[in-house]
């Protein structure tokens, strides 16, 4: 096991249970404790968690795992709603997305098929111009698709949260209020049927919002444990919410919960 394998392991682990113990989590990954010992001195200098004597503890009840080490969490499930959702944006659109693991799979998608050269060619006059325009407040997916010649890129200004990579504040809501979306992508920490959808910051759920109210159609992209789940602050009511792509795995009585709204759910 690697070194980022076992950090992975060990941010998974504090994530679910709140604290660790040295002996027993060297157990459970099959390593020694020394190694253990050291890999939590080293998180704890990164400020990924707080070390104590024989273990190490959470930041908090709100503890969140930075987004590199959230990337490997139900992954496969995540490249199967990708390839949906990127289905449901029409070549010339221009789409929103906000922060997470999911939506920077939807947007790898979405700059692969533009690189495949669909587009409308209608317009022979202007044939340079972009597949996608693409509007994000998340740094890493403004990385990636910088270098993207089919991709008009927009990134908001903001304030940049590093365990998300997202960029928040007034900045960030002075050009999303400038901005026209065909398709707003959120990435959310939940998704209730009778609250709506959810993530665990409120200056990320405002920007969410944001996106939300500025495009014709909202699709949010959630894994299965998303489903059911609430988090601390509401992004937006299922009323604004046009479809949602999730895996197989999704609950049925919340699938049908959302159906009955007028959602449509596509289980991937």
């Amino acid at each position: 096991m690697s070194k980022r394998e076992r950090w992975n392991a060990l941010l998974e682990l504090l994530a679910t249970e709140g604290r660790l113990e040295v002996e027993e989590t060297a157990a459970a990954l099959d390593v020694s404790s020394a190694t253990i010992r050291r890999d939590l001195d080293e998180l704890a200098e990164q400020q990924m968690l707080v070390r104590t004597r024989g273990g190490a503890l959470a930041h908090g009840v709100s503890y969140e795992l930075p987004l590199r080490y959230k990337s490997s969490r139900h992954a496969s499930e995540k490249q199967r709603i990708a390839a949906a959702a990127v289905e449901l944006v029409g070549d010339g659109d221009v789409v929103g997305f906000n922060g997470g693991t999911t939506t920077t799979e939807v947007a790898r998608a979405l700059a692969l098929r533009a690189g495949g050269g669909r587009r409308d060619t209608s317009d022979a006059t202007d044939v340079t111009a972009p597949v996608f325009t693409v509007v994000t407040n998340a740094l890493n997916i403004a990385g990636e698709l910088a270098v993207r010649p089919q991709v008009k890129l927009v990134v908001t200004g903001g304030v940049a949260r590093p365990q998300t990579y997202e960029l928040v504040g007034p900045l960030t809501a002075g050009v999303l209020n400038e901005v026209v979306l065909d398709v707003a992508v959120l990435g959310v920490d939940g998704l209730d049927p009778r609250l709506g959808v959810m993530t665990r910051q409120e200056d990320e759920a405002s920007i969410s919002r944001l996106f939300a109210e500025r495009a014709q159609r909202v699709v949010v992209v959630a894994d299965s444990s998303k489903m059911g789940r609430r988090a601390f602050a509401r992004i937006c009511g299922l009323d604004a919410v046009d479809v949602v792509v999730t895996d197989a795995a999704a609950p049925a009585d919340a699938v049908t919960r959302l159906e009955d709204v007028g959602i449509k759910v596509i289980r991937v």
